[in-house]
């Protein structure tokens, strides 16, 4: 046994702990405070665990921008065969030769996005999975291709039925008095604008499951502002389609009939869940 121990053994007081933050200067015994920037690698440095979150997020996400980058190239390079497909034989007309980058850009953003989309996915799931629990992440894993083919049909709705009949719609009203000329970047904008937002209208039923299984939402509640929801989807189907009744009629009887499908999908979850933890109690 060292005699001396009690002599070298190092003094700890609520001093040392300023000074682990800051800095001590001996001749005047004042504390200056260290720059943010020192503090801020510190405890980087000291909390692993974010360096490593942060740096998978940057993995993810450099991977992400490759496949989209990936699938826009492609795209782009065979414009000539899509093309006949997005513009259906209508004749349109362009205001410039910027109008024309406008259009090609516009529409092989929005298909080189539609097809990342499941690579995009699986990426965004392998941030997410180690931050969730055991029931979130049976959910997701089980319903992640489901939600990918609701996202399609609701895509293929707008594609065959709601644009060529709104178009066709406003094309006849506008000819009776005027000379119709629609631009490229015109109709670009109401292509993406009849497709994209019922892609993700058509997701209604399994957000609806998911907050169910969570504990969130229930049938009962559902069913009682039922008619509050239905006015809220006629202003989405108002703001997501083009300003005529036939246009907003033809999304809103969809919705409403996903909303009915939704409130029979939380009432199965919940029946389900009752008779899992019926079973379960001993």
């Amino acid at each position: 046994m060292d005699p001396n121990e009690e002599y070298n053994r190092k003094a700890v007081s609520p001093l040392n702990k300023a000074q682990e933050d800051n800095i001590l200067q001996p001749e005047n015994n004042v504390l200056v405070e260290r720059p943010a920037e020192e503090k801020e690698e510190d405890s980087l440095l000291t909390n692993p665990s974010l360096v490593d979150h942060l740096t998978d997020l940057r993995k993810q996400l450099i991977k992400s921008i490759a496949v989209f980058l990936l699938f826009f190239v492609v795209v782009f390079s065979t414009i000539n065969f899509w093309f006949p497909y997005v513009t259906r034989g209508h004749e349109l007309i362009v205001l410039g030769p910027l109008e024309v980058v406008k259009f090609y850009m516009s529409i092989s953003t929005a298909l080189a996005l539609g097809l990342a989309l499941p690579f995009l996915c699986h990426f965004l799931w392998q941030f997410v999975k180690p931050g969730l629990n055991e029931r979130e992440s049976q959910f997701l894993s089980l319903y992640s291709p489901v939600m990918f083919i609701l996202f399609l049909m609701g895509i293929s709705f707008g594609y065959f039925v709601v644009n060529p009949l709104s178009y066709n719609f406003l094309v006849s009203l506008g000819a009776m008095n005027f000379n119709v000329m629609v631009s490229a970047h015109e109709y670009a904008s109401f292509l993406l604008m009849t497709t994209i937002p019922l892609g993700l209208l058509f997701e209604l039923p399994i957000v609806a499951m998911f907050l169910a299984s969570i504990g969130l939402l229930t049938a009962d509640s559902m069913k009682k502002v039922r008619k509050w929801s239905y006015v809220s989807l006629g202003l989405i189907s108002a703001l997501i389609t083009p300003p005529d009744f036939i246009s907003q009629l033809i999304v809103l009887i969809p919705t409403i009939l996903l909303y009915e499908a939704s409130i029979r999908i939380v009432l199965y979850t919940e029946r389900r869940n009752a008779i899992k933890m019926e079973t379960e109690v001993p």
